[in-house]
């Protein structure tokens, strides 16, 4: 019986969830990607990407699914049809697609499905921490052909995905910087002032943690900046994004979560303690 564990989720994790049963149904019945994919007037990749979440449904392709694999129910096909429907619901960010790479539309579903964020950055105050005036200054930062406008709906674009952590079931949020970020006056000294005046009241938050990676240590155990994304629905596994310059890769594949999952602890035995991390921002500020 399909059941939609992501309910209180957005679309993406609902396309995951779905792609999973799916899945599971498929194997269960001895059938292979090809012959499914025969099935859907597709190929054994479609179903691939159909299984993995990274393409959106269609009813008639789930319902002819349902029927090669022996799922006659009706109560359960109409589960598994409703879940197509939810899963097809354009979720907040819609508005803002312009604004937005797909594989970024992407991030920010799971992002709003997770349950667990831990994140490492070298470079900038993560997105979800930061200030309207930093995070305008970061927007602008290498766009000198982006107008006020832009700029402006990128702002509030950013804003709006920090109400996530102010939701009464929002996700731990475990955030790692680099201590070069509160030396580096993105904005000037006084928006970056205000920032680490806003981290410093962050940290009073019980579902917020930071620490700052000090100098001192020199080498990190990680090579750059990445996201490791935990849900609570068993049947989305953890995911790893990695930003570049031409886009972003999403790793879910168990031995190469393990990897970062590994820097990530490492990360958080070198860095200095949140109380550690709270007085050196108070020191910053001086």
């Amino acid at each position: 019986m399909a059941t939609d564990s992501a309910t209180a989720s957005g679309p993406t994790a609902r396309r995951l969830v779905l792609g999973n049963q799916l899945r599971r149904l498929r194997e269960a019945s001895g059938i292979s990607r090809d012959d499914a994919g025969d099935a859907i007037r597709g190929s054994g990749s479609k179903i691939s990407r159909l299984e993995l979440g990274r393409v959106g449904f269609k009813e008639r392709d789930v319902a002819d699914l349902l029927t090669l694999y022996a799922v006659t129910d009706d109560d359960e096909r109409e589960a598994f049809l409703n879940m197509v429907r939810r899963s097809n619901e354009p979720g907040w960010w819609h508005r803002y697609n312009d604004l937005m790479p797909t594989w970024f539309q992407d991030y920010v579903g799971l992002e709003e499905s997770t349950s667990r964020i831990q994140t490492y950055e070298i470079q900038f105050v993560p997105g979800l921490l930061q200030t309207e005036a930093y995070a305008r200054a970061v927007a602008t930062q290498g766009r000198p052909e982006a107008t006020p406008g832009e700029i402006d709906r990128r702002v509030t674009l950013r804003r709006q995905r920090q109400r996530l952590l102010s939701q009464p079931d929002s996700p731990r949020l475990w955030a790692i910087i680099d201590e070069s970020i509160l030396h580096r006056p993105i904005g000037g000294p006084d928006v970056l002032r205000e920032q680490i005046e806003y981290l410093l009241e962050l940290t009073s938050r019980p579902t917020i943690t930071l620490q700052v990676l000090p100098f001192a240590l020199g080498r990190s155990t990680a090579e750059g900046a990445f996201t490791l994304l935990r849900f609570a629905e068993p049947e989305i596994p953890d995911i790893v994004y990695l930003e570049h310059l031409c886009g972003a890769l999403y790793l879910d594949k168990p031995d190469e979560v393990e990897v970062y999952s590994k820097a990530s602890h490492r990360l958080t035995a070198d860095a200095q303690t949140p109380e550690d991390t709270r007085k050196t921002l108070r020191a910053a500020l001086k």
